[in-house]
């Protein structure tokens, strides 16, 4: 008798969309969405007398209400070229395992596109990000597929306006491996800051690193890095697109430099870390900046200063989890 040949097994399904940490069950967005179709659509609202179009207009700041939606991607690959790219632009080396900040880019398209759909409250060019905080919970291996979900939380009052978190999670195989939470201000009528802002701690060291090192950036940077992340907000392109908007000429984009400044301390941090940092001063392009970093109780310190007078462009900190 031949021997019993084993029972086929049945191919591997995708596990159930779970419900994300606010209840929420997340939609699944199927490839990857066109992040220059998507600026477009976010440049719809800038145009005069849109706001009067049923449909196309946001509501006024003191009404809005953050939608309840969550948007998801199902196995994410890395593409190497594209990665190398990103790493090349912002300083990072070749490695087998994704730079800290890299699934950021990854998420981007979803970020871009909760912020532009007609239910989302506030218009996506002219949101200021404020804050961005990074936790990773272990390399990420180039060769790993990804399960990213973004959704809105937290809207609540600022003295410029209102704030508002867009979250972030990783998996891998149904492992939490990378989480980001991006604070952004959209400015108008202030507000009284509620206790939940008292409760949230504010970025940055309580002492800032004098810059002891000099980037020299060039005017072309805010396309480099547009090119690679998909953020082609206007203001980091050219001076004349950038003075639309009240900028001098063009500036960085805030995750490039966070991206840079990580890239100079990656061979100091843990695998599993929680990176703080916030978005000051605007850099302009071309420009200088200064990078200092020291070690702290918690891990480490770091910022990026105007050289002429160490005005911050960015500070942040990094602590072992």
């Amino acid at each position: 008798m031949p021997p019993e040949m084993p029972p086929e097994m049945p191919p591997e399904m995708p596990p159930e969309m779970p419900k994300d940490s606010a209840g929420t069950t997340p939609r699944v967005v199927d490839g990857d969405p066109s992040t220059l179709t998507l600026m477009l659509k976010a440049a719809v609202p800038l145009v005069p007398g849109v706001g009067l179009v049923p449909g196309l207009g946001k509501p006024p700041a003191d009404d809005a209400v953050l939608p309840e939606v969550a948007l998801a991607r199902h196995d994410v690959p890395v593409d190497p070229s594209h990665l190398r790219r990103y790493a090349e632009v912002c300083g990072f080396p070749r490695k087998d395992t994704l730079p800290l900040t890299y699934p950021h880019v990854l998420a981007f398209p979803l970020q871009l596109a909760i912020m532009t759909d007609g239910a989302f409250p506030f218009p996506a060019i002219g949101t200021v990000h404020l804050e961005n905080s990074i936790t990773q919970h272990r390399p990420i291996q180039v060769s790993e597929t990804l399960q990213i979900t973004v959704r809105p939380a937290a809207l609540r009052a600022h003295p410029k306006g209102r704030l508002f978190d867009l979250v972030t999670t990783v998996h891998s195989r149904g492992e939490l491996v990378w989480e980001e939470t991006s604070t952004m201000l959209r400015r108008g009528a202030g507000g009284a800051a509620t206790s939940t802002d008292d409760e949230r701690p504010h970025v940055g060291p309580v002492v800032v690193p004098v810059g002891t090192t000099q980037w020299r950036l060039p005017a072309d940077l805010g396309r480099r890095y547009a090119a690679v992340s998909g953020d082609r907000n206007p203001i980091h392109l050219y001076a004349l697109t950038a003075k639309a908007f009240g900028f001098p000429r063009q500036i960085a984009h805030g995750m490039w430099t966070k991206a840079r400044t990580v890239a100079a301390i990656e061979n100091r941090l843990p695998d599993a870390v929680r990176v703080d940092v916030a978005f000051r001063k605007p850099v302009l392009l071309p420009g200088t900046v200064a990078f200092g970093t020291e070690a702290t109780p918690e891990g480490r310190a770091f910022a990026l200063t105007r050289p002429k007078d160490g005005a911050e462009h960015l500070v942040g900190t990094a602590s072992a989890l």
